[in-house]
């Protein structure tokens, strides 16, 4: 097979990166020729790690291809969110622009440097002090990104200030329609407990919507989070729902799951879920008795994901990240685990 160019865009990133590298040269200085590599293990908006020739770097984010379900991928959203992010002290990378070629948005960030767990091996890799640090670093970065005062950095109007858990269970509901691939008599019936277990609304504040070990860069020494990555479904809601959604992302040994992308929590060292909500609760304050409905609703909420994600692989096999695309069995897996959940924390009808 004939190798691309080695200045030539990689598959995915449509526009010319001499057309990227006037857009960096807007705010940054550069030294063309600009190379460009697909990173990460994210299934969804596809990232790039732009390098100069003076090794300068940059991360440029676009939609993935094809078609997208509505309001999914929002990368405009994105660089809403993180822009007024800057200078909050809510851990976010600098932001450069956002152009759209095409009608496509296209954002461009500042490179951090750092560790992030995005694999078992990944994982295995940390040295104790960062296995034992990292997870109550994330859990404390929530109660920043809790605290934000809306009003003042300009995202009062970002979302619905409608109860939260039903809008989460009506938009799910929508996606996983639209893009189901597997039955699961499971699956099912966790929707039907989670509609009857439904808790009251706690807090209106900015959720991040996604924030685990594999979007959370870390200083490799300490542990602390440097960096909160992949805002594309952060919106106004209920801070436990990002509690629920790191606990969700988060296995224990005892859980007897297959080893996989997120798996790296399940290693000798990493906190357990119990120590993440106390931390959590420790640094924001706030009363966490409802964590329970909203872990069951996390993990109900990867499922869903999982299958948008094969969705639009079969759809668009150029949408595959490097990490591979989920499986069947991870989606009966993760649904029975939500089952086994919803009935651990005594959810009605459960």
């Amino acid at each position: 097979m004939t190798e691309a160019p080695e200045h030539q865009a990689p598959k995915g990133l449509e526009v010319g990166l001499d057309v990227v590298a006037g857009w960096i040269r807007e705010s940054d200085e550069i030294t063309e020729p600009l190379t460009a590599q697909r990173i990460g293990n994210g299934q969804s908006n596809l990232t790039y790690l732009l390098t100069d020739a003076a090794d300068r770097r940059w991360v440029l984010r676009r939609p993935p291809l094809g078609h997208l379900l509505q309001s999914a991928h929002d990368v405009a959203r994105e660089y809403r969110i993180m822009s007024a992010l800057q200078g909050t002290g809510v851990p976010v990378p600098r932001v450069l622009g956002l152009w759209t070629p095409n009608d496509v948005a296209h954002m461009v960030m500042g490179f951090l440097d750092g560790y992030v767990i995005d694999s078992a091996a990944k994982g295995e890799a940390a040295s104790p002090e960062l296995r034992a640090a990292i997870g109550p670093s994330i859990a404390r970065t929530l109660a920043r990104i809790h605290a934000v005062p809306l009003e003042e950095v300009g995202l009062l109007d970002l979302a619905s200030h409608k109860p939260y858990a039903q809008r989460q269970l009506s938009r799910w509901v929508r996606q996983l329609e639209a893009s189901r691939t597997t039955e699961s008599a499971d699956l099912d019936r966790v929707i039907e407990i989670l509609q009857a277990s439904v808790v009251p609304q706690s807090d209106l504040t900015l959720v991040h919507g996604d924030l685990h070990l594999a979007n959370a860069i870390s200083d490799p020494e300490t542990g602390e989070v440097i960096g909160a990555l992949d805002w594309e479904l952060s919106t106004l809601g209920d801070p436990l729902a990002d509690l629920g959604t790191l606990l969700a992302y988060w296995p224990e040994p005892s859980d007897g799951l297959a080893p996989g992308i997120f798996g790296a929590s399940a290693l000798p060292g990493f906190s357990s879920r119990a120590e993440l909500v106390d931390a959590y609760a420790q640094a924001s304050g706030r009363d966490v008795a409802d964590v329970g409905f909203w872990h069951v609703l996390g993990v109900w909420k990867v499922v869903a994901i999982i299958e948008g994600v094969r969705r639009r692989v079969l759809d668009e096999p150029g949408n595959a990240s490097l990490g591979g695309v989920p499986t069947e069995e991870m989606v009966h897996g993760l649904s029975g685990r939500a089952l086994t959940l919803a009935k651990e924390y005594g959810l009605p009808g459960a």
